[in-house]
């Protein structure tokens, strides 16, 4: 990392006489344990002792003419919750004396990885040591330069050459609804959120928590180690939530998987009279609460106000009741005051509970903190919390500490309270002194894909010590378990991650993972990365955008400026790369090793007019008497404008606001249609619907997507007709909005009960040999002449097989070859020889799979769990791929897509394929015609548009202009 610098450690030589060794851990884990048990000893011969002079006392006083005070039979117990209430929470005095892990699995050899970039975590994140990390007993023993005859003392020793690779803490999310919400998803495992009332602080995820979830193994795969179980937002107090460690266990249980059981009753294992286990709890305020239960703000934060002064109540009548029985005072005092319902939300008030607070606007951050200050409790960490970065000042009032933020790098706009949302976040805040926590609310996010938002953090401007800290020491900080995870030191658990390349570098894959010193994957798969991807990645300056997102109260102007002249000279150019019909070549590469070499890119009104290096006649072509823009891309390049597809861009703004989307169709196969809209021949043209100037659309124009395709929202069967739309034009009628009016025929097979995928086929079968009626009959015609593509939305590699049947089934009957393409297709790498062979082209929705629906379960993961990735496989057979996404937010991101895939290829992915998984296969496999005009070319400094580099510019032959940025 950059100004990071080597920390000096020991170096480590023989152990001494008294040192631990592996011979005499079984004995000294036996320590913890008697010293546990005399505590309890001493505490129980003390509590007797008080009782008696209490009763003494009571009898005493009796006999002086006075009443005398009865001493309850359960006043012993009585005085054990008293004092029970004065523990403060974290880990024992002693816990980093500790020679085993209570985690530990008896029987796991011992590792070192050797040679190894160790990012430690100390020093605010600073802390790089280059040297061996020692790892037995469920903890990592010695962090530095390893003698040999250190390691001559540990018997079937492993040993891992890192070879300078780096080694950092596993990943932690502070965020997670792994085993609550499965995957798959099905109605048998949906236990997020209760639906029982608005308030309810006894619940605990743990009881819904289910092991078989297939997310905890690729999570793993992408370095998460621990999580933050919670319970969903639904509810203003939803539950309580509960850390687990990733590992599969020999118990299998809930139970098992937990790290510092906070509800362990025995006392040989856990004894809270010493320390206090941290439990976790869950609120939420704003939309999710208020749209469950019909409520207004002021209705959700009433019930806010209402549960915490009941627990209020309880914690005062036991604060009285104990400042009296410690004195003797039993006279009137009846039973403890204790209600099991409220015993979490009153520990929450004696700041044992750690609150989780979901929570986006301003006015619902303003409403927690003013709550705090009422009750006297602080907040952990705001969770999304979109408009933080406008009112870090609000989170500083917050009584006793300012909240940690958790937030999504990029993902925001979905509904209301997230509309604010800015990928400058992160930086803000951090500048502001605020802790800052990157998240995913798995399943909202893939949590395997956790270090993905660190990276996006670090892109847009947060330091990298705080970007790697933000999945690591922050969240065990804010959950109260760094003093064991989150760091690479001595004594802390042995969950380490083996990196492929720099943990900041995209598409940084795990080598290996460790889970209390046990690898976890069986047999890994990486690819080598180039050099320059083990050290952070050089990222821009974006304070010019930071500052503009603060005067604009989050909503900062988006659309371009065109260059002041007619001419721009694009100077410093590392390398260009064209269209050539339906491909993409590489036009020019730079000599890195030639500053003479660089190249020059002369435009004049939208359209390149030369290039060539410095010395050339082009870089000549420019008079001194001409007026025109330079443009320094340093290095940068010149490449092809990418081209979306899959998600409702350029049809909504506001994902969850009905007023700002286009809204759905109605469907033929389970609607009844108006004739006035043509009845089952009904036929609906996306272009008709189209909204131009969404902010998702000028974000993604500013990171190289240049065109959208869209085709109507369904959520049935039948959608209609795709369009192709220019994401930076203003309205429809404008020159360049809209590229093709109609595209391909879409429509979609997916399991839904009702009616079944066997009718859907049905009704394809029927639709597709000639029996529609109407436009569509008339559009349908098209398709079987082979002159536009019929698209299907698919998943299951069942129904996938019976589309390929059914065009050869068409082809048969028409007697000659028609256009079919798949979108989304997880299941497609099942059948890649067959629709090489049936000449199907594939949209890949999501190239980073997720298994989160039945229909997409057998994915095939990439690297580290696979060898290769569907998208490879697909190719290596010949068919025409493309990359899409599932949500609007998604587009701004198409470019890391495609040079994710490419990474994850091993080479076989070339830059120029890359570019073409994104531009000119989608419009070949969309039914979009490619001409002259439609050759965007977007502007990067600093590098290509595969990596964090900065887009600075679109060339637009269309528009005939040049948008600066």
């Amino acid at each position: 990392m950059p100004g990071l610098e080597d920390a000096k450690l020991p170096l480590y030589g023989p152990p001494s006489p008294t040192a631990p060794t592996a011979v005499r851990c079984n004995a000294q884990a036996a320590q913890p344990l008697r010293r546990r048990f005399l505590r309890f000893v001493l505490a129980a011969v003390l509590s007797v002792t008080v009782l008696q002079y209490l009763g003494l006392v009571a009898h005493l006083s009796g006999t002086g003419g006075r009443a005398t005070v009865a001493v309850p039979l359960r006043a012993q117990e009585y005085l054990d919750k008293c004092q029970l209430l004065d523990v403060k929470p974290g880990p024992p005095p002693d816990f980093h004396t500790r020679t085993y892990s209570d985690r530990f699995v008896p029987g796991t050899p011992p590792t070192v990885i050797t040679n190894a970039t160790i990012w430690t975590g100390r020093g605010n994140g600073h802390e790089v040591v280059h040297g061996d990390v020692l790892l037995h007993g469920g903890i990592i023993r010695r962090v530095g330069h390893l003698q040999q005859s250190v390691l001559e003392e540990y018997v079937d020793l492993k040993r891992i050459d890192a070879k300078g690779r780096w080694v950092s803490s596993g990943i932690v999310d502070l965020h997670s609804h792994l085993g609550v919400d499965p995957s798959p998803e099905l109605h048998g495992t949906d236990d997020g959120n209760s639906f029982k009332g608005p308030i309810q602080p006894w619940l605990r995820a743990l009881d819904a928590f289910n092991t078989h979830d297939e997310s905890l193994a690729t999570s793993i795969a992408g370095g998460v180690t621990t999580s933050l179980i919670l319970p969903g937002s639904a509810n203003a107090i939803g539950g309580q939530g509960v850390i687990i460690k990733l590992r599969r266990t020999e118990g299998r249980s809930p139970t098992s998987m937990l790290l510092e059981n906070p509800y362990e009753t025995n006392r040989t294992l856990y004894d809270p009279t010493v320390s206090f286990r941290y439990r976790q709890m869950k609120h939420a305020c704003g939309e999710n609460p208020d749209g469950i239960y019909g409520f207004t703000r002021m209705d959700t934060t009433w019930a806010f106000r209402s549960a915490y002064e009941k627990a209020r109540q309880i914690k005062h009548s036991q604060d009285e009741f104990c400042a009296k029985a410690v004195q003797g005072e039993w006279a009137g005092l009846g039973e403890f005051p204790e209600d099991l319902q409220w015993e979490a939300l009153v520990d929450v008030l004696r700041g044992r509970v750690k609150v989780q607070n979901h929570c986006y606007e301003t006015v619902d951050l303003d409403d927690m903190v003013r709550l705090t200050n009422e009750f006297k409790f602080s907040i952990a960490a705001f969770h999304h919390a979109h408009e933080t970065y406008l009112v870090p000042g609000t989170l500083k009032s917050a009584y006793g500490h300012p909240p940690a933020v958790a937030l999504f790098a990029t993902n925001a706009r979905y509904k209301r309270e997230a509309f604010r949302g800015s990928e400058f976040a992160p930086k803000i805040l951090a500048e502001n002194g605020l802790q800052v926590v990157m998240k995913s609310d798995h399943s909202v996010l893939d949590s395997r894909f956790l270090l993905y938002e660190a990276q996006q953090a670090h892109y847009y401007g947060l330091p990298p010590n705080l970007a790697f800290a933000a999945v690591t020491s922050t969240p065990a900080r804010i959950m109260g378990q760094d003093h064991r995870i989150g760091y690479v030191s001595e004594g802390y658990d042995a969950d380490v991650v083996l990196w492929d390349s720099h943990p900041l570098a995209l598409g940084a894959t795990p080598a290996q993972v460790w889970i209390d010193g046990i690898a976890q994957i069986a047999t890994p798969y990486t690819h080598t990365k180039p050099p320059a991807f083990q050290v952070a990645p050089k990222t821009p300056d974006f304070d010019a955008e930071a500052q503009e997102t603060l005067k604009h109260d989050g909503l900062p102007p988006l659309e371009p400026k065109a260059a002041r002249a007619d001419v721009v000279v694009f100077t410093n150019v590392g390398s260009v790369y064209l269209r050539q019909e339906q491909r993409v070549r590489e036009a020019f590469v730079a000599d890195a090793s030639d500053a003479l070499s660089a190249g020059v890119v002369v435009v004049r009104n939208g359209k390149i007019a030369c290039m060539g290096d410095a010395a050339s006649a082009c870089g000549a072509s420019v008079r001194d008497d001409e007026d025109a823009e330079f443009v320094d891309l340093e290095g940068g390049a010149l490449s092809p404008g990418l081209v979306t597809v899959g998600s409702p861009l350029g049809l909504e703004e506001i994902t969850a606001e009905a007023s700002t989307i286009d809204g759905y169709v109605l469907d033929p196969l389970t609607d009844v249609v108006p004739e006035i809209a043509g009845g089952s021949g009904l036929l609906v043209r996306a272009a008709d619907g189209l909204q131009f100037g969404t902010r998702d659309a000028l974000l993604a124009y500013r990171s190289g997507v240049t065109t959208g395709i869209v085709a109507p929202q369904s959520g049935g069967f039948l959608a209609g007709l795709n369009t192709a739309f220019s994401t930076v034009a203003r309205h429809k009628l404008e020159r360049g909005a809209l590229l093709q009016e109609v595209g391909g025929l879409h429509v979609a097979i997916h399991p839904v009960g009702t009616p079944s995928v066997s009718t859907q086929i049905a009704a394809l079968r029927r639709i597709l040999l000639g029996d529609a009626t109407g436009e569509l009959k008339s559009f349908v015609a098209n398709v079987q002449r082979g002159d536009a593509p019929l698209v299907v939305d698919v998943q299951s590699a069942d129904a996938i097989a019976s589309v390929v049947a059914l065009k050869a089934e068409a082809e048969a009957h028409f007697n000659r070859a028609i256009q079919v393409t798949l979108i989304g297709a997880t299941e497609a790498h099942l059948l890649a020889r067959e629709l090489g062979e049936a000449g199907v082209g594939v949209v890949i929705s999501q190239p980073r799979p997720f298994p989160n629906y039945w229909e997409k379960r057998r994915i095939l993961a990439g690297p580290p769990l696979t060898e290769t990735n569907a998208i490879s496989m697909l190719l290596a057979h010949n068919v025409t791929v493309a990359v899409g996404v599932v949500e609007a937010w998604m587009a701004r991101n198409t470019r890391l897509d495609i040079a994710w895939a490419a990474l994850e290829s091993g080479g076989e992915i070339k830059k120029a394929d890359a570019l073409a998984l994104a531009s000119v296969n989608v419009e070949k496999l969309l039914g979009i015609k490619t001409d002259g005009l439609q050759a965007d070319l977007v502007a990067t400094r600093g590098g290509d548009l595969l990596g964090f580099n900065k887009v600075v510019g679109v060339v637009s032959p269309r528009r005939g202009v040049v948008d600066l940025f």
